[in-house]
Protein backbone atom coordinates (compact mmCIF):
# COMPACT_ATOMS: atom_id res chain seq x y z
CA UNK A 1 0.00 0.00 0.00
CA UNK A 2 1.25 3.07 -1.02
CA UNK A 3 1.85 6.43 1.25
CA UNK A 4 -0.82 8.33 -1.33
CA UNK A 5 -3.24 5.09 -0.66
CA UNK A 6 -3.22 5.20 2.97
CA UNK A 7 -2.77 8.65 3.79
CA UNK A 8 -4.89 10.36 1.20
CA UNK A 9 -6.75 8.25 -1.38
CA UNK A 10 -8.83 6.38 0.75
CA UNK A 11 -9.46 9.38 3.13
CA UNK A 12 -10.47 11.27 -0.43
CA UNK A 13 -12.59 8.73 -1.24
CA UNK A 14 -14.62 7.92 2.35
CA UNK A 15 -15.43 11.88 2.05
CA UNK A 16 -16.40 12.07 -1.80
CA UNK A 17 -18.42 9.08 -1.04
CA UNK A 18 -19.97 10.21 1.97
CA UNK A 19 -21.75 13.14 0.51
CA UNK A 20 -25.44 13.94 1.29
CA UNK A 21 -26.50 13.61 -2.44
CA UNK A 22 -24.56 10.14 -2.42
CA UNK A 23 -25.85 8.89 0.63
CA UNK A 24 -29.26 9.77 -0.20
CA UNK A 25 -28.63 7.90 -3.64
CA UNK A 26 -27.55 4.67 -1.27
CA UNK A 27 -30.54 4.76 1.23
CA UNK A 28 -33.08 4.35 -2.02
CA UNK A 29 -31.42 1.29 -3.49
CA UNK A 30 -29.58 -0.75 -0.43
CA UNK A 31 -32.78 -1.52 0.74
CA UNK A 32 -33.32 -3.29 -2.04
CA UNK A 33 -31.20 -5.98 -0.99
CA UNK A 34 -32.26 -9.24 0.05
CA UNK A 35 -30.71 -12.78 0.90
CA UNK A 36 -26.90 -13.39 0.55
CA UNK A 37 -25.88 -10.00 -0.77
CA UNK A 38 -22.69 -9.69 -2.44
CA UNK A 39 -20.93 -6.04 -1.80
CA UNK A 40 -18.64 -5.06 -4.39
CA UNK A 41 -16.47 -2.08 -3.76
CA UNK A 42 -17.97 -1.86 -0.34
CA UNK A 43 -15.39 0.65 0.59
CA UNK A 44 -15.83 2.03 4.24
CA UNK A 45 -19.05 0.06 4.69
CA UNK A 46 -21.16 3.45 4.40
CA UNK A 47 -24.01 1.31 3.14
CA UNK A 48 -24.33 -0.34 6.44
CA UNK A 49 -26.99 1.53 8.20
CA UNK A 50 -29.70 1.11 5.81
CA UNK A 51 -29.80 -2.70 4.41
CA UNK A 52 -32.95 -3.96 5.72
CA UNK A 53 -31.45 -6.56 8.76
CA UNK A 54 -34.93 -8.46 8.42
CA UNK A 55 -34.31 -9.12 5.00
CA UNK A 56 -30.76 -9.99 4.77
CA UNK A 57 -28.72 -13.23 5.52
CA UNK A 58 -25.19 -12.09 5.34
CA UNK A 59 -23.02 -10.09 3.17
CA UNK A 60 -19.79 -11.17 1.49
CA UNK A 61 -17.98 -7.49 1.14
CA UNK A 62 -15.47 -7.22 -1.61
CA UNK A 63 -13.00 -4.68 -1.25
CA UNK A 64 -9.28 -4.86 -2.32
CA UNK A 65 -8.12 -1.93 -0.73
CA UNK A 66 -6.59 -2.33 2.60
CA UNK A 67 -7.02 1.15 3.64
CA UNK A 68 -10.79 1.07 2.82
CA UNK A 69 -10.72 -2.11 4.68
CA UNK A 70 -9.45 -0.23 7.82
CA UNK A 71 -12.02 1.97 7.61
CA UNK A 72 -14.73 -0.39 7.04
CA UNK A 73 -13.72 -2.53 10.57
CA UNK A 74 -14.86 -0.10 13.15
CA UNK A 75 -18.17 0.52 10.75
CA UNK A 76 -18.82 -3.60 10.56
CA UNK A 77 -18.33 -4.46 13.87
CA UNK A 78 -20.63 -1.61 15.05
CA UNK A 79 -23.32 -2.26 12.87
CA UNK A 80 -23.93 -6.10 14.47
CA UNK A 81 -24.78 -7.68 10.38
CA UNK A 82 -22.85 -10.66 10.00
CA UNK A 83 -20.42 -9.43 7.06
CA UNK A 84 -17.65 -11.39 6.07
CA UNK A 85 -14.67 -9.32 4.79
CA UNK A 86 -12.88 -10.12 1.41
CA UNK A 87 -9.89 -8.48 -0.27
CA UNK A 88 -10.13 -8.99 -3.61
CA UNK A 89 -10.88 -6.98 -6.70
CA UNK A 90 -14.21 -7.33 -9.03
CA UNK A 91 -12.46 -9.28 -11.08
CA UNK A 92 -11.55 -12.35 -8.70
CA UNK A 93 -14.66 -13.10 -6.76
CA UNK A 94 -14.06 -16.20 -4.79
CA UNK A 95 -17.82 -17.91 -4.53
CA UNK A 96 -19.13 -20.75 -6.38
CA UNK A 97 -21.59 -20.60 -9.04
CA UNK A 98 -25.08 -19.28 -8.11
CA UNK A 99 -24.41 -18.59 -4.44
CA UNK A 100 -25.60 -15.01 -4.41
CA UNK A 101 -29.19 -13.47 -3.93
CA UNK A 102 -28.35 -9.83 -4.64
CA UNK A 103 -25.23 -7.74 -6.00
CA UNK A 104 -25.00 -4.65 -4.28
CA UNK A 105 -22.86 -1.64 -6.68
CA UNK A 106 -22.57 1.45 -5.25
CA UNK A 107 -19.94 3.68 -6.85
CA UNK A 108 -17.62 1.24 -7.79
CA UNK A 109 -18.14 -0.14 -11.50
CA UNK A 110 -16.15 3.22 -12.23
CA UNK A 111 -13.21 2.42 -10.61
CA UNK A 112 -12.90 -1.11 -11.53
CA UNK A 113 -9.85 -1.44 -14.04
CA UNK A 114 -11.42 -4.99 -16.47
CA UNK A 115 -15.33 -4.37 -15.84
CA UNK A 116 -16.15 -6.84 -18.68
CA UNK A 117 -14.04 -9.52 -16.55
CA UNK A 118 -16.26 -8.25 -13.16
CA UNK A 119 -19.85 -8.20 -14.19
CA UNK A 120 -19.26 -11.64 -15.78
CA UNK A 121 -18.51 -12.93 -12.30
CA UNK A 122 -20.66 -11.33 -10.79
CA UNK A 123 -23.29 -13.01 -12.97
CA UNK A 124 -21.94 -16.29 -12.28
CA UNK A 125 -22.03 -16.08 -8.78
CA UNK A 126 -26.11 -15.27 -8.71
CA UNK A 127 -28.40 -17.27 -8.60
CA UNK A 128 -31.24 -17.82 -10.85
CA UNK A 129 -33.49 -14.88 -10.13
CA UNK A 130 -30.96 -13.33 -8.70
CA UNK A 131 -30.46 -9.47 -9.27
CA UNK A 132 -27.89 -6.59 -9.00
CA UNK A 133 -28.92 -3.16 -7.50
CA UNK A 134 -27.51 -0.38 -8.51
CA UNK A 135 -26.42 3.20 -8.04
CA UNK A 136 -23.61 4.74 -10.22
CA UNK A 137 -21.86 7.97 -11.46
CA UNK A 138 -21.14 7.91 -15.15
CA UNK A 139 -21.53 9.51 -18.65
CA UNK A 140 -24.12 12.32 -18.81
CA UNK A 141 -26.57 12.63 -21.62
CA UNK A 142 -25.61 16.56 -22.42
CA UNK A 143 -22.98 16.76 -25.32
CA UNK A 144 -21.16 19.27 -23.96
CA UNK A 145 -20.86 18.07 -20.25
CA UNK A 146 -19.74 14.24 -21.86
CA UNK A 147 -16.63 16.31 -23.50
CA UNK A 148 -15.59 17.74 -20.80
CA UNK A 149 -15.77 14.03 -18.82
CA UNK A 150 -13.73 12.76 -22.14
CA UNK A 151 -11.18 15.31 -21.67
CA UNK A 152 -10.49 15.53 -17.51
CA UNK A 153 -11.26 11.74 -17.20
CA UNK A 154 -7.36 10.86 -18.00
CA UNK A 155 -5.86 13.18 -15.49
CA UNK A 156 -9.02 11.99 -13.21
CA UNK A 157 -8.30 8.12 -12.62
CA UNK A 158 -4.43 9.34 -12.02
CA UNK A 159 -5.93 11.18 -9.55
CA UNK A 160 -8.82 9.44 -8.02
CA UNK A 161 -7.33 6.10 -7.77
CA UNK A 162 -9.28 4.49 -11.29
CA UNK A 163 -12.48 6.20 -11.28
CA UNK A 164 -13.76 7.00 -14.75
CA UNK A 165 -16.25 9.78 -15.29
CA UNK A 166 -17.57 8.52 -18.16
CA UNK A 167 -18.37 5.12 -18.05
CA UNK A 168 -22.07 4.18 -19.74
CA UNK A 169 -23.11 1.94 -16.78
CA UNK A 170 -26.67 0.73 -18.09
CA UNK A 171 -24.27 -0.15 -21.50
CA UNK A 172 -22.21 -2.08 -19.49
CA UNK A 173 -24.67 -4.18 -17.75
CA UNK A 174 -26.51 -5.53 -21.14
CA UNK A 175 -23.47 -6.32 -23.03
CA UNK A 176 -22.87 -8.32 -20.05
CA UNK A 177 -25.90 -10.54 -20.11
CA UNK A 178 -27.88 -8.41 -17.79
CA UNK A 179 -31.58 -6.89 -17.96
CA UNK A 180 -31.63 -3.65 -16.59
CA UNK A 181 -35.15 -2.94 -15.12
CA UNK A 182 -36.21 0.14 -13.24
CA UNK A 183 -33.66 2.55 -14.45
CA UNK A 184 -33.37 5.94 -13.60
CA UNK A 185 -31.13 8.98 -14.10
CA UNK A 186 -30.87 12.74 -13.10
CA UNK A 187 -27.88 15.06 -12.29
CA UNK A 188 -27.60 14.69 -8.37
CA UNK A 189 -28.23 18.28 -6.94
CA UNK A 190 -24.75 19.95 -5.13
CA UNK A 191 -22.87 18.18 -7.25
CA UNK A 192 -20.88 19.38 -10.42
CA UNK A 193 -22.30 18.04 -13.57
CA UNK A 194 -18.94 16.54 -14.85
CA UNK A 195 -19.25 13.56 -11.50
CA UNK A 196 -22.91 14.27 -10.92
CA UNK A 197 -24.63 12.41 -13.23
CA UNK A 198 -26.42 9.02 -11.75
CA UNK A 199 -28.27 5.75 -12.59
CA UNK A 200 -29.81 4.08 -10.33
CA UNK A 201 -32.39 0.61 -10.64
CA UNK A 202 -32.11 -2.74 -10.81
CA UNK A 203 -31.13 -5.61 -12.84
CA UNK A 204 -31.25 -9.23 -13.50
CA UNK A 205 -29.95 -11.83 -15.43
CA UNK A 206 -31.57 -11.42 -18.90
Amino acid sequence: MSLYEKYFLASFINLACGTKPIMYQRKKVVPLCEGRVLEVGMGSALNLPYYDREKVELIWGLEPSEAMRNKAAPNIEKSGIDVKLIDLPGEEIPLDDATVDTVLLTYTLCTIPDWHAALQQMRRVLKPGGKVVFTEHGKAPDAGVKKWQDRVNPLWKRFAGGCNLNRPVPDLLTETGFAVENLESMYLPSTPRLFGYNYWGVATKA
